[in-house]
C-alpha cells in the first residue's frame, strides 16, 4: 500500500511484541534470584565447611540447573510457536489471494470511508444494469427509468468524491492498494 497526498499515520494502541518484555524480564529476575540464592549458599557452605552447607548448595544448584531448562524451554517453544503461527497465517493469506502487506494501521474512519465508497461503488454498479437492462429490452417508454438511473450515478459519484476530495478541492488523498 503507498499513501498519497500528505496523509499523517495514526497509531493507536500499543505496540505488537509490548508483552513479550515483561516475561523476557520476569526469566531474568529469576535466572537472577536462583544464581543469587546458589552463589550465597556456596559462600556459606565454604566459610562454614560442613556437610549440610554443601547438601544447601547442591540442591540450590538442582533447582537453579531446573528454573534454567524451565525458563530456556518455555522461551524456545514460545519463538516455535510464534514462528508456526505466523507461517500458517502467511499460508492462509496466499491461499485466500490476500497480499503479504505486513503490519498495518487503519483508523476507524478510513474503515469508515472505505465502506460509504464501497456502498457508493455498488450502487453505480446496479444503476449501470438497470441502464444496460433498459438498452438491451430496446424499450423508448421507459427513458424516465434510465434517466433516474443516470442521475443517481451522478449524485452517488459526486458523493464518492467528495468523500476523497479535501474540503479546498486539493489533491486527491488516499491508498493505493497493489
Amino acid at each position: 500500500m503507498k499513501p498519497l497526498g500528505n496523509q499523517q499515520p495514526t497509531a493507536s494502541g500499543a505496540t505488537a511484541g509490548a508483552g513479550r518484555g515483561l516475561s523476557l524480564r520476569m526469566g531474568t529476575i529469576g535466572m537472577s534470584i536462583m544464581l543469587i540464592v546458589f552463589l550465597v549458599a556456596v559462600v556459606f557452605a565454604a566459610n562454614q565447611n560442613d556437610v549440610v552447607g554443601w547438601l544447601v548448595a547442591i540442591i540450590s544448584l538442582g533447582w537453579l540447573l531446573v528454573f534454567s531448562f524451565v525458563v530456556f524451554s518455555l522461551r524456545s517453544a514460545a519463538r516455535n510457536a510464534a514462528a508456526r503461527i505466523n507461517e500458517a497465517q502467511l499460508n492462509f493469506n496466499r491461499a485466500n489471494g490476500i497480499p503479504d502487506r505486513g503490519p498495518s494501521v487503519v483508523d476507524e474512519a478510513t474503515q469508515a470511508r472505505d465502506m460509504k465508497l464501497d456502498h457508493s461503488f455498488k450502487i453505480v454498479q446496479v444503476q449501470v444494469r438497470v441502464i444496460q437492462d433498459h438498452l438491451a429490452s430496446g424499450k423508448s417508454s421507459d427513458d424516465e427509468t434510465v434517466s433516474r438511473a443516470l442521475d443517481t450515478i451522478e449524485i452517488t459519484s459526486h458523493n464518492a468524491r467528495s468523500m476523497m476530495k479535501r474540503n479546498d478541492d486539493g489533491p486527491v488523498e488516499g491508498t493505493v492498494v497493489d
